[in-house]
């Protein structure tokens, strides 16, 4: 793994183009370009508010803690940190199947093409960034939040640990979609479950309070993006940073589907390139 990762390290110019060229291609012939990937969030953000946050405002705001008075920001907090994981994983299961003749034909390692999709939607993420400081700003403003030093430790922490996960999962996802294309069809229904299986619009604690049964509550909690998410709203909100276990828990998950998503990747590299 560590040859691996220098002959990535030595590909970085190549990773540069192939995001450059995906983001190029994405928002060619488009009117607002970049600012789809900026309104769409926004939107489904607008329509959650109005559901969550006035619809039932009550049964939300019993859970939300210091997010009580801010609820749309902890919404978009959550939904833009879901649109790069949700878009990343669905452009990098195809990956290698939609890139086939630049695989074959390229001298560099064939784990940049997913990682480069991950890449690509990390950027748009980025994009999106100085949108939540402009709400958070308002809220600031009028005392609703008071996240002090958090956003200066929790935003690099959930980045650094949502890529980790997302790398791993586009290399096992790319290859084994390679082998079986049912992976990709699968993918939109897990995808699905994975966006109202994650706090992202609801505060965990109306998981850890609800009457589920406790093994259920003990799975909800292995999922590492139950942690990232956490981190993500912690940015604002202090009480929502995760607990030492669900934080241990998350960083060890996310180490092994690295992990396991290179091991894969390389075990059936051969397989997928006489595939392709």
């Amino acid at each position: 793994m560590t040859t691996g990762v220098a002959a990535l390290w030595s590909a970085r110019n190549s990773l540069r183009i192939l995001v450059k060229r995906d983001l190029a291609v994405k928002y060619q012939q488009s009117l607002l370009g970049y600012f789809w990937s900026l309104l769409e969030p926004l939107g489904m953000g607008l329509i959650y508010w109005f559901v969550f946050g006035v619809l039932y405002s009550g049964a939300t705001r019993r859970h939300l803690g210091e997010a009580a008075g801010s609820y749309p920001l902890f919404l978009i907090t959550g939904i833009f940190a879901w649109m790069w994981a949700s878009s990343a994983l669905s452009e990098a299961t195809n990956a290698l199947t939609g890139q086939a003749r630049l695989i074959t034909t390229m001298n560099v390692p064939r784990q940049v093409f997913p990682i480069g999709r991950v890449t690509g939607r990390f950027a748009e993420y980025l994009a999106g960034l100085p949108i939540l400081a402009g709400i958070a700003a308002i809220y600031l403003a009028h005392g609703k939040i008071h996240p002090g030093w958090w956003p200066l430790l929790a935003l690099p922490l959930a980045v650094a640990v949502q890529f980790v996960l997302l790398v791993g999962l586009a290399l096992l996802l790319s290859a084994c979609n390679v082998l079986m294309r049912d992976i990709e069809r699968f993918m939109r229904l897990i995808i699905r479950v994975l966006f109202y299986a994650t706090p992202i619009i609801y505060p965990l604690t109306l998981v850890r309070d609800s009457g589920m049964p406790t093994w259920i509550k003990i799975g909800y909690e292995l999922n590492p993006l139950v942690g990232i998410f956490q981190l993500h709203h912690a940015i604002w909100y202090p009480d929502q940073f995760p607990d030492a276990r669900l934080l241990a828990v998350t960083v060890l998950d996310s180490l092994l589907v690295l992990a396991a998503g290179w091991w894969s990747f390389r075990r059936l590299e051969p397989a997928v390139l006489k595939e392709l």
